[in-house]
């Protein structure tokens, strides 16, 4: 059983920055590959950013890239999602999925939903103008 558990959601205005946290704990490979997707109201989930197994092996989503900042700390099991000059386009529920293998390559980090075997519930993230 994996649970993952996140934190840091929150209203910000515009320009703004948040910090997003993802727990993992349970029968995990440590450092599993890990992501965060997102999904606003009326859209699909979509991809935001995720890690392998060190800090250097991460990738974006385009819209995010420059902004956006994935990192982890393996001691703790968690994940986090630094968010600088965020939009109201960024505004979505943030999900964070947890993937069963271990990535050495950016190549082998999957940015694809259907890849990621568990998922938290969700915390809102919400950019006024």
């Amino acid at each position: 059983q994996v649970q993952l558990v996140e934190s840091g959601g929150g209203l910000v205005q515009a320009g703004g920055s948040l910090r997003l946290s993802c727990a993992a704990s349970g029968h995990t490979l440590n450092p599993n590959t890990m992501a965060w997707f997102r999904q606003a109201p009326g859209k699909e989930r979509e991809f935001v950013a995720a890690i392998g197994r060190s800090d250097d092996i991460t990738r974006y989503s385009d819209s995010v890239k420059g902004r956006f900042t994935i990192a982890r700390d393996n001691a703790k099991n968690t994940i986090y999602l630094q968010m600088n000059s965020l939009k109201p386009e960024d505004t979505a529920v943030y999900y964070c999925g947890l993937e069963r293998a271990v990535a050495y390559t950016a190549t082998g980090v999957s940015v694809r939903e259907n890849q990621y075997d568990y998922w938290g519930q969700g915390t809102q993230v919400t950019v006024a103008s």
